[in-house]
């Protein structure tokens, strides 16, 4: 029976949010952990296909975070280490097969993935290595070098992990079963895009995609992918690359992914909010004018943004809403999903429901693109252990709105947080959260959603953002230039 070894570390570090990641931020599964996953995640892909291909599965370690900033350098250094001392002791393993991000930036050191696959590579230099990427994966030549194929996600919102797992270990049973002998080659693009204009189901990526599943109908071509980078990560090699993967045909996946650049380059002015996007002020206006028609309306406050990285503490849209005079009149009040504010959850709990009191919300991690709002505070509700991550959060009035604050930096976008609260989020005239595009929980309840482009560590006017080390020149910071595709 032959043997594969399997594990990952999976991290979307934003490197203009000041918050380290830390180990109360990670998930960690070991060994057997890993092998009795309920989540339909792209290791559970993995898992079932090769224990379905008749292989022992040799399972090792798996960390996962929120999105936020740079891992704090001890804490990769620790699980790494572990992750290392795992595949040393696992035996004689005939190949590897890992979930990896591609953008997991570590304080201190810079790319984790090119540093993970040179340590591991010390250890089995020749082995077959497959691994699974995040479409918003930054591909540094070290990753290149160090690993036989990779295949990112082709959905966004990310809703095929479990089946770019599958992908990814059915390239590890054409190596060992079939013979495949991968070739990869990539083409970097000089261009960044946010997610939010880059979701799959419009064009042009709609159409992007389409095409990278046709071509990989085609005989010999094992994987193509279109890794767009992450656009709030200040790193010199971060871009978009067309990636291709072959049986052996280096000269096939060349030619592939550099016609697979040219198409991307070629469509880079189509690119384009897809939602009603506009700045803080108008959206607000918009949704409280839609609300006798629409309601629940939902605003994204797209610029701070946890699950792209950002801090979720910063107060400057909740401060317009605050001041608004429209606002008060809404009831039920207008909801606001969530801040995160460790501190002040402490304080809400030990005060208890139906305290009253002068607190201080937000601006806890990231001090220099908002300031704390302090003022008269109520508890309505507490969840303790609201998830299995341990995380507690509390309901609260500030002003006329209510506010879901969390202990944790989680994604916002899950409307049974605010259930768990006691808030029947249909009942609600505007729900404002700290998203993007709208994740599928949170656009099941929306009737009508406006994408706001507010302050943060995810701000999504990209030309705005303070880049001092990405290589340019680069689209759309620079528009007046001739991409020069060169493959590697």
């Amino acid at each position: 029976m032959k043997r594969v070894l399997v594990g990952g570390m999976h991290h979307e570090s934003n490197t203009f949010n000041p918050i380290l990641t830390g180990m109360k931020d990670i998930w960690v599964k070991r060994g057997n952990e890993i092998l009795s996953m309920n989540e339909n995640n792209s290791m559970k892909g993995v898992v079932s296909t090769l224990l379905e291909a008749g292989y022992e599965v040799v399972p090792t370690l798996l960390a996962r975070a929120v999105p936020n900033g740079e891992w704090d350098y001890d804490v990769y250094m620790q699980l790494k280490n572990e992750l290392l001392l795992m595949i040393k002791n696992a035996g004689e393993i005939d190949a590897i097969c890992l979930t990896l991000h591609g953008s997991m930036r570590v304080h201190n050191l810079g790319e984790a993935e090119g540093d993970l696959l040179h340590d591991i590579r010390l250890i089995w230099p020749s082995i077959p290595l497959i691994t699974s990427l995040d479409m918003h994966a930054t591909i540094t030549p070290r990753m290149l070098q160090y690993a036989n194929g990779f295949v990112g996600y082709k959905c966004a919102p990310h809703t095929d992990t479990f089946e770019t797992g599958i992908h990814a270990a059915n390239m590890v049973v054409d190596i060992l079963d079939h013979g495949a002998k991968p070739s990869m080659s990539m083409c970097r693009i000089p261009m960044l895009v946010a997610g939010e204009q880059s979701e799959t189901s419009v064009e042009p990526m709609k159409s992007l995609m389409s095409n990278l599943r046709l071509l990989e109908k085609r005989p010999h071509v094992m994987a193509a992918s279109y890794l767009l980078g992450f656009p709030w990560a200040d790193s010199s090699p971060n871009s978009i690359v067309s990636l291709v993967v072959t049986d052996g045909d280096k000269n096939l996946s060349d030619e592939l992914s550099k016609e697979l650049a040219e198409v991307f380059w070629a469509r880079r002015e189509e690119f384009h909010f897809y939602n009603e996007t506009l700045f803080p002020e108008k959206a607000l206006e918009v949704a409280l004018k839609k609300i006798d028609t629409h309601a629940p309306v939902v605003i994204s406050d797209s610029g701070d943004n946890p699950t792209a990285g950002s801090s979720g503490d910063v107060t400057n849209f909740l401060k317009m809403i605050i001041n608004n005079p429209l606002v008060p009149q809404l009831y039920p009040p207008l909801i606001y999903q969530c801040f995160y504010d460790p501190s002040l959850v402490e304080l809400c709990i030990k005060k208890g429901i139906g305290s009253t009191f002068i607190g201080s919300l937000g601006a806890s991690f990231d001090k220099e693109k908002s300031t704390p709002i302090m003022r008269e505070m109520s508890v309505h509700s507490i969840r303790k252990n609201w998830d299995n991550n341990g995380v507690d959060i509390v309901l609260l009035s500030v002003g006329s709105v209510d506010v879901v604050v969390s202990s944790h930096h989680v994604g916002a976008y899950d409307p049974e947080m605010m259930k768990s609260l006691g808030v029947d989020p249909h009942e609600r005239k505007i729900i404002v959260v700290k998203l993007g595009y709208l994740e599928p929980e949170i656009r099941a309840i929306s009737n009508y959603s406006v994408m706001a482009l507010t302050d943060g560590s995810s701000n999504e006017v990209l030309t705005s953002l303070d880049y001092k080390n990405i290589t340019r020149p680069i689209y759309p910071l620079d528009t007046d230039f001739e991409a020069n595709l060169v493959v590697s």
